[in-house]
């Protein structure tokens, strides 16, 4: 890019001695947050949309599959462009069709042209994920984990906080506001993006076929990488595993509960969102490999609690397995800031293709737990499920604490 047209900010590099405003820190984290909040508006509002527009509760419980279809092929085959080409402009060009594609969601007229926009949702949503190599390149080597943290604090609270909002502007004035309101947001964030986010040199000239072929190459090159994203996708494991079943288990016996009390359980993910920054500053002071195994401890000790449930009464269990969800949403989350620290200074010329490596591994991990989980779950019950979780997290703790080659 031209650098006549790059914003008024001072670029702050790796190893700069300055350290990165509060203000761009701010403009990092509510892009991603506000980006990623778009993959999860329309799940309290299926109900509600499908009357509206006469589709089958089948088909609308696509919209859903097709965003984070969309967003998984995204993040395999977009985001190492932003090794190619200038950070800033990728995420532009996705914002501003981010943004279009939430507006043909407020305005689609049947279930098929939501269909196709909801995947378009997916893939373009990714920009989230173009954002936080960004920050990670942006800040000093010795602030690197902080930034990454604050970054994931915004990306955390937009997942938390989307559902919340959807739910209460649906009710109160329909599930097209929603997505209006969601474009104008995105429109907002491009704006600001566009004023306050400096240019970034490409740091490859790999064809696109050589990039994404290069993504195996660093799988095989990086031993750090590959510790990383499996101990990340072992994590996910449990973490999808006991969020895919949750709902199940409260609607059965003997709690007989709906949809709302397993929704008020998400809130737990405040915990991660607030842990994140602090992971991010311990790993600057003290390494990521001791916030690695602090949090992947963490989660399996939280997940190994729920073993108790079966003894306790069913107002005590709600509460044991809010506590669990807590300490268990802060170890994964403490574990994934320091695994992105980790990842982002292996080589600094592939970040986001390092990023789209450990993000693969953690969809893998998730989509394997949401369908391990459920057949565990009918199989042989919630315990099943706790072992399963807990199993997974240990896992994981074995990878990190495994002696790394030299």
């Amino acid at each position: 890019m031209d650098e006549a047209r790059a914003p008024r900010l001072a670029l702050v590099g790796p190893g700069d001695s300055g350290s990165m405003s509060r203000g761009l820190r701010l403009l990092l984290a509510a892009s991603a947050g506000f980006s990623v909040a778009s993959l999860y508006y329309s799940q309290p509002m299926l109900g509600v949309m499908g009357s509206s527009i006469g589709a089958s509760d089948t088909a609308v419980g696509l919209l859903p599959t097709l965003t984070q279809l969309g967003y998984a092929l995204g993040i395999l085959l977009l985001t190492p462009l932003g090794d190619r080409f200038d950070r800033r402009r990728i995420i532009l060009i996705k914002v501003g069709l981010l943004a279009v594609a939430l507006l043909l969601s407020g305005l689609a007229p049947a279930i098929g042209p939501l269909l196709v926009v909801s995947f378009v949702v997916g893939l373009t949503a990714t920009v989230a994920q173009d954002i936080v190599p960004a920050a990670a390149t942006l800040a000093p080597e010795r602030e690197r984990g902080g930034v990454v943290g604050t970054v994931m604090t915004g990306l955390l609270l937009g997942i938390l906080l989307s559902r919340v909002v959807s739910g209460v502007v649906a009710e109160q004035l329909g599930w097209r506001a929603m997505y209006l309101m969601a474009a104008g947001s995105v429109v907002v964030i491009g704006a600001v993006v566009w004023r306050g986010l400096p240019a970034f040199h490409p740091t490859s000239t790999l064809s696109y076929g050589a990039l994404l072929g290069s993504l195996v190459g660093l799988w095989r090159k990086y031993g750090a990488l590959r510790r990383a994203a499996l101990a990340q996708g072992l994590l996910s494991v449990g973490f999808s595993a006991f969020w895919s079943t949750l709902a199940v288990m409260l609607h059965g016996a003997p709690f007989h509960l709906g949809s709302a009390a397993a929704g008020a359980f998400g809130l737990a993910g405040a915990a991660g969102a607030l842990g994140a920054p602090i992971a991010g500053r311990v790993s600057d002071r003290f390494g990521p490999e001791v916030v690695t195994r602090l949090g992947a401890g963490l989660t399996a000790v939280a997940f190994a609690a729920m073993f108790a449930a079966p003894w306790l009464q069913p107002d005590a269990r709600l509460w044991l397995f809010g506590a669990s969800a807590i300490g268990f949403d802060l170890g994964v989350q403490m574990t994934l800031v320091a695994h992105q620290t980790m990842v982002f200074g292996i080589d600094p010329a592939a970040r986001s293709r390092l990023n789209a490596v450990l993000f693969v591994c953690v969809f893998i991990g998730m989509s394997l737990g949401a369908v391990s989980g459920s057949l565990v779950l009918a199989g042989w019950g919630w315990g099943a499920v706790t072992l399963l979780a807990t199993v997974s997290a240990l896992a994981a703790l074995v990878v990190r604490l495994w002696p790394a080659a030299r």
